[in-house]
């Protein structure tokens, strides 16, 4: 539910709740002073028969009565009716006087054709002085004293006052309904506060202090997500950025960990060849090299460490460049079997010299065409390889490349029969300046780059590189091409 509706209901819904209740107050009310709520109208007629003037009428109506009893004709004085009528009319009250079945005066306050019709017959003994009666939906009360007029003619004097049994009510309990609504009112707002503040105040508390968080450093936390409303989004948003900030810390971190390993492994295995090209030259120097002989191994050994060092620069930077995603890619079509049967040749002899045998494995009898970059996938056969001839130790020592293909995938195996990897090593092994040796020793050759670029160049081509492996029995190394579309046709990675 959104926040705008939710407004929208509390405060429509503080309304009505308000209006009804006040409205259930007003009729318990009238139940409670009549009993039943449809004959209060009756209860009220009883109550201005007993009491159908206020304090002032009655005070007017007993002087009236008074100058009936003892001075009756001045009631036939026109003069003295207006001036009594006038002090009626400020009270809301009228006068009728009547000499038997004449009208001597009537107020403009009745405004009443009918009037004369409803009033009661004559009763000189005055049983009942007081009573009311109704004119279609009129209500009125009255209070009346019959009397004889000196010549003996029978006549009556009325105060009389229209009332209304639901303005009474309205009047009488007015003030306790007013505090009763204001009651109510002030309940309905601390419940609909109550409920504004624990699905909206709340909430942004939390989005708050989540912030203060955030700007302490501190992301080890998470947001309650169980609202739904705009509040509820905008949390889920910011748990969504403290979470990916989270993920971009740590792998600041991690990139900082790297740098700090990268450069001492940079600067382990660029201080080995440097060292020894200045043990040699510091050698030459002191005449230790005093032959010719020696001479040349000097040289000799010097040049190759020199090699070795514009391998590891050479190896370091194409790394970086990859890494960064800043190596293009000249994809075309290749044939993966031919290009492999070129790669096999070129190195069969070198290894050969070794005591290595490259040979094929298992491979489909026709070409297969792959999406590749012929000098990146010659770079990535040329590491693999070199990192399997680093580790054979066997008598027999046999590296086999295999093909298999699928539909869309053509999947190379390099596989050989050296020492292999250990368990705890397969996971890491792609790693830059990674090594299965813990003393990083330079014996094994290769730089702990060749693996990290291969799988660079793999994910490059859109590929996969895995490695499987057991201890003594060799490494299976795996990658894979994607095969072109149609005859012809090629397809990106």
């Amino acid at each position: 539910m959104s926040i705008r509706i939710k407004l929208l209901l509390s405060y429509t819904g503080m309304l009505v709740v308000s209006l009804l209740v006040f409205v259930l107050t007003a009729s318990l009310f009238t139940i409670a002073a009549t009993g039943d709520i449809h004959s209060f109208r009756d209860f009220y007629k009883v109550h201005y028969q007993l009491n159908p003037l206020t304090e002032q009428e009655e005070s007017i109506f007993l002087e009236l009565k008074y100058l009936a009893k003892k001075e009756p004709d001045k009631l036939q004085d026109i003069e003295l009716l207006q001036d009594y009528d006038f002090k009626l009319k400020t009270v809301r009250a009228g006068l009728y006087v009547r000499r038997e079945d004449s009208q001597i005066f009537e107020s403009h306050t009745f405004n009443q054709p009918k009037l004369e019709q409803n009033l009661p017959s004559y009763d000189l003994n005055n049983n009942q002085i007081r009573s009311t009666f109704n004119i279609g939906e009129r209500f009125y009360a009255y209070a009346k004293f019959d009397f004889r007029y000196s010549d003996g003619k029978k006549g009556s004097v009325f105060v009389i006052r229209e009332r209304s049994p639901f303005g009474e009510v309205t009047r009488r309990l007015m003030p306790v309904l007013v505090v009763s609504l204001i009651g109510v009112i002030v309940i309905a707002n601390v419940l609909l506060f109550r409920w504004i503040t624990r699905s909206v105040v709340k909430p942004l508390d939390k989005l708050r202090n989540s912030a203060e968080y955030i700007q302490q450093g501190n992301l080890q936390f998470s947001l309650d997500l169980n609202s739904k409303d705009e509040i509820g989004q905008l949390n889920e948003a910011f748990e969504n950025m403290r979470m990916r900030l989270h993920e971009s810390v740590q792998l600041r971190l991690q990139d900082e960990e790297n740098r700090k390993e990268l450069i001492s492994n940079i600067s382990h295995d660029l201080r080995t060849p440097i060292t020894n090209i200045k043990g040699y030259i510091e050698g030459i120097r002191d005449g230790v090299a005093d032959t010719p002989e020696k001479m040349d191994k000097y040289v000799n050994i010097i040049y190759s460490k020199a090699v070795d060092l514009e391998k590891l620069v050479e190896e370091l930077f194409l790394y970086s460049k990859l890494d960064l995603k800043e190596v293009p890619f000249m994809f075309e079509p290749v044939d993966i079997i031919g290009f492999l049967d070129d790669c096999i040749d070129e190195l069969h002899d070198v290894l050969e010299e070794k005591g290595i045998s490259l040979e094929w494995g298992e491979r489909p009898d026709r070409g297969i065409e792959v999406i590749a970059d012929r000098e990146k996938i010659k770079r990535n056969v040329l590491n693999i390889i070199g990192n399997a001839q680093n580790f054979m130790d066997k008598h027999e020592q046999i590296i086999r490349v295999s093909v298999q293909a699928s539909p869309e995938w053509a999947t190379i195996e390099i596989k050989d029969n050296g020492r292999g990897i250990p368990p705890d090593a397969i996971p890491h092994i792609f790693e830059r300046f990674y090594r299965a040796e813990e003393s990083r020793n330079s014996s094994t050759g290769g730089s702990g780059l060749g693996l990290a670029i291969a799988s660079q160049i793999i994910e490059g081509h859109g590929g996969t590189i895995w490695v499987e492996s057991e201890l003594g029995a060799g490494t299976r190394m795996f990658f894979t091409l994607k095969r072109t579309t149609n005859q012809g046709g090629t397809t990106n990675p």
